[in-house]
């Protein structure tokens, strides 16, 4: 899983005038079944069980009920449709994501404002005539064909691009000629998490089982093979290069070198497991070869140098450190330190001409150095401010790459990098509508339930008023080993217009401080992540940010799971809360699409040990009877084949059942959308509308 990018932000106080909140909406009469389960003599039931099958009448009744009530409960919000226009206007901005060079050309991503999906652009050169290479907007009416990564030959004489149908995991790839655009008949079907790695007149992929009719959304995903397929042929007639029919949960990934001497397979598990890594001499057509056959580390490929391979790995260096290794003798006495582990940690490593970039996590913050390939530090990159730098990817005969900068109020700027001169230039600056100068942010450290120091990222105007009324937002993650860095989203500046707070805290489970981080939040220290949160919500009402009757939380996805956890321990610390995409149903997560996976994260109820403790924090177990939940607008949506729907839907209706207050539970339960990625523009803009209306809505708070 990886996290959603969904952060948000803070706005001006305007009180509730000639506006009263609508009462207790009716929720649908949700039936119930007898199923109890038996897990090692604890009796669990799950009366909800029925909605797990998505392909029933009676739930997609159910889904068209709940979806009725919450949209009139939402229409009835006085301020919604002003705020909807708001964010059209603050969305129609010229925005770019990092282009990359290939041969002659700059490639890059382009939205002009409100395009339901960012076109593929083509450039010759910096000064060249941009020119569309790709419009996914002719794939669909509706802007629910997005594209999932783009993939060019060694030689730019073809490229292969991925496409999601309704924001599914499910991916195909189709082949075209880049100088004439030409859309070969290659079409590769049944791809989930590979992308594609050329080598010659083809590439490498993984792809799934062709899965049965109509469980394409559910099915467990599992036996991923690793293929080759030779442009201009079927993809029947596609070459296997591995699989492990013993090994169900094994996934495979290539890389090819630039040089197109090797293919390097990285194995891995699940999401929280250390993997083995492979080659085959490319030259040589050498069988597969191990190079880390134990799983003792993460190992990430670098580059290689000649017959030797550069790595990224944390093994015995929780910080990460860098080193290079000759493959045909990976004994760990044979590694050579290129770049040793130090206080921070190394979030990336990139060869550019003959040299490395190697980025840093700075308290959450980036910093970036080049080191020669002897590990000699040459200097630092100096960055346009505190906050966030992504990119630097470039290859050995490369002296320029791109690289882009964000901040909680800095829009993504592109920049190109000289690494010769140690320069950056401007590429490419979006213009808003928006004074971000009203704005600060500042970095504070609270300390957890254990005396943990915790980072807590908190955006607000600089007029604010600490007197414990100003509505805020927290936003949380914590798990994955993803860091929260400071990002921008122009989904914020509504709130920050309305006077709003934005606070977002760097949990354990995350990746800020290395793997040691990483494990303190995950498997039976869960809670460590939970009491971060927490925590960080106090450390707000403490300190006169905010109180109860104004402080929301979200989170997505495994931040989620965080959000349905924090309201059942602590329901009233928080006004209203926002469980989004959420794995709620911890009991069960594994037995859907690629849940098994989290097992090295969460841990499973088919072990005694973990189940305890799963149980125990479960968000859908723990609700209970009698208590007043914050306001809480649920979402998910039809094509989540990431976090299974009836997580959302099982929750939300025991929820329903339990809640004993005056506010309000809803579900959103969103159509041709998937786990978060490739939604269109128009959709994202309702869905970020009415989170807000509601969010403010239940503060008793106007918006414009």
């Amino acid at each position: 899983m990886k996290k959603i990018t969904i952060i948000l932000s803070f706005f001006i106080i305007i009180q509730f005038f000639g506006c009263s909140k609508k009462s207790i909406p009716q929720y649908p009469v949700t039936s119930k079944v007898d199923q109890v389960d038996d897990y090692f003599g604890t009796k669990v039931s799950d009366p909800y069980r029925w909605l797990e099958d998505n392909n029933s009448t009676e739930t997609a009744r159910w889904v068209d009920e709940e979806n009725k009530v919450t949209f009139n409960y939402l229409s009835q919000i006085p301020f919604r449709e002003r705020l909807r226009e708001r964010f059209a206007e603050i969305w129609n901005y010229e925005r770019y994501r990092n282009p990359e060079m290939h041969g002659d050309y700059i490639i890059y991503e382009k939205n002009d404002g409100l395009q339901e999906q960012s076109v593929i652009y083509v450039q010759k050169g910096f000064t060249g005539t941009p020119d569309i290479f790709i419009d996914p907007n002719e794939l669909s009416d509706d802007g629910s064909v997005s594209l999932r990564g783009v993939y060019f030959s060694n030689d730019n004489k073809y490229a292969s691009y991925g496409i999601s149908r309704g924001g599914s995991d499910w991916r195909e790839f189709y082949v075209m000629e880049v100088e004439t655009k030409k859309l070969l008949d290659d079409h590769i079907k049944y791809t989930k998490f590979t992308g594609n790695a050329w080598y010659k007149d083809g590439f490498f992929y993984s792809r799934y089982d062709i899965p049965k009719e109509g469980e394409e959304l559910k099915v467990k995903n599992e036996y991923q093979k690793l293929y080759y397929h030779k442009v201009g042929t079927p993809q029947s007639a596609d070459k296997l290069i591995i699989e492990d029919k013993n090994n169900p949960k094994r996934g495979f990934s290539a890389q090819v070198t630039n040089d197109e001497n090797y293919l390097l397979v990285n194995i891995w598990e699940g999401s929280a497991t250390h993997n083995l890594m492979s080659f085959k001499n490319l030259k040589t057509n050498s069988t597969i070869k191990p190079i880390f056959d134990k799983p003792e580390a993460h190992y990430y490929f670098v580059d290689n140098l000649d017959n030797k391979f550069i790595f990224q790995t944390d093994y015995n260096a929780p910080n990460f450190k860098i080193i290079l290794i000759d493959p045909l003798k990976p004994g760990k006495d044979n590694w050579e330190i290129i770049v040793p582990e130090s206080d921070y940690v190394i979030s990336n490593a990139s060869p550019v001409g003959d040299k490395l970039i190697v980025t840093y996590l700075v308290d959450a913050n980036t910093a970036v150095s080049v080191f020669n390939l002897k590990g000699e530090k040459l200097y630092d990159v100096q960055l346009p401010g505190i906050g966030a730098a992504h990119g630097f990817y470039g290859i050995k005969n490369e002296t320029k790459v791109f690289y882009s900068f964000e901040s909680f109020t800095s829009p993504k700027t592109i920049y190109t990098y000289d690494i010769e001169e140690n320069k950056s230039e401007l590429f490419k600056s979006p213009k808003l509508d928006f004074d971000f100068s009203l704005y600060e942010t500042k970095e504070i450290f609270y300390e957890s339930k254990d005396g943990t120091r915790i980072p807590l990222f908190i955006v607000h105007k600089k007029d604010l008023e600490l007197d414990g009324n100003n509505p805020t937002l927290l936003y949380g993650y914590g798990g994955f080993d993803i860091s929260m860095t400071p990002s921008f989203s122009s989904t914020r500046l509504p709130l920050l217009e309305n006077g709003a707070i934005y606070a977002m805290a760097c949990l354990r489970g995350g990746n800020e401080y290395g793997e040691k981080w990483h494990r303190a939040g995950m498997l039976d220290k869960k809670q460590n992540v939970f009491d971060d949160f927490i925590a960080a919500a106090e450390y707000l009402i403490n300190n006169k940010y905010t109180s109860p009757e104004y402080l929301a939380v979200l989170g997505g996805s495994n931040g989620g799971t965080l959000v349905g956890a924090v309201i059942n321990q602590r329901p009233g610390l928080f006004k209203v809360a926002f469980p989004l995409v959420g794995v709620m149903d911890m009991l069960r997560y594994q037995k859907f699409t690629v849940g098994w996976a989290w097992v090295s994260e969460y841990g499973s109820s088919d072990n005694k040990d973990q189940f305890d403790f799963l149980y125990k924090y479960s968000p859908l177990h723990n609700i209970k009877e009698g208590i007043n939940y914050p306001a809480t607008l649920v979402t998910t949506a039809d094509h989540d084949d990431r976090v299974f729907p009836a997580h959302s839907f099982k929750y939300a209706a025991t929820l329903q059942e339990k809640q004993r207050g005056d506010n309000p539970v809803l579900i959103r339960i969103e159509t041709q959308v998937g786990h978060g990625a490739g939604t269109s523009t128009s959709k994202s803009i309702n869905y970020y509308t009415d989170i807000w209306s509601f969010m403010f809505y239940n503060m008793g708070l106007d918006m414009y």
